[in-house]
């Protein structure tokens, strides 16, 4: 199963249905999505009526993944590649601010990022747009196209093994959510390949 979003739109995206109603000390992120694109584009955003980018998964082009937390954001090179499968993980830690990341099961190298901060409840979570405000503020040429699948949330890190049981789909059970059981809505022009 995935998400398909097959044209570059302004509004269309998948809202995840989960009332996260407990700031966040810590988090990992995993999901795998598939596209030819080269612009920039949002693969998951998390977004308080305070902070539109709480948590925001960013692809600004390829080679490069952006983790955007409390507005502020560490960048990963990864290998540059076009219409491949691509598997990421990212997770972060309020104590140390140490942001991990996951490529294709790989670990990369970790780099701080907003050490003591707490992630705010109460999100709007999306999937394939960047919302620049609660629940909108999307912008065409930052939109998703392409697939989306085994997406998953824990309040929690989670170790290698664990982010190779998420790409397989066969983790652990998720705190936040998990695709096995995905709470979503689709907005606009994206359906759901079985």
């Amino acid at each position: 199963e995935a998400f398909v979003s097959p044209q570059e739109t302004k509004d269309s995206h998948v809202l995840v249905r989960v009332k996260q109603e407990q700031p966040l000390q810590n988090f990992t992120v995993c999901l795998q999505s598939y596209t030819d694109l080269t612009q920039p584009y949002s693969l998951f955003s998390y977004t308080t009526k305070a902070q539109d980018n709480e948590i925001l998964l960013f692809k600004p082009k390829p080679g490069e993944y952006q983790l955007y937390m409390g507005d502020r954001f560490v960048s990963f090179g990864i290998p540059k590649s076009i219409a491949v499968s691509e598997h990421v993980c990212a997770s972060w830690e309020s104590t140390t601010g140490i942001v991990g990341l996951c490529f294709n099961g790989k670990p990369w190298p970790g780099k701080g990022l907003q050490r003591g901060y707490t992630v705010g409840a109460e999100a709007a979570i999306m999937l394939g747009q960047e919302q620049d405000a609660f629940r909108g503020g999307f912008n065409a040429q930052q939109s998703f196209m392409g697939e989306i699948s085994v997406v998953y949330m824990w309040d929690t890190g989670i170790s290698t093994s664990g982010v190779m049981a998420a790409m397989h789909n066969r983790p652990d059970e998720a705190p936040i959510f998990s695709w096995r059981n995905f709470p979503y809505k689709i907005v606009g022009e994206v359906y759901l390949k079985p």
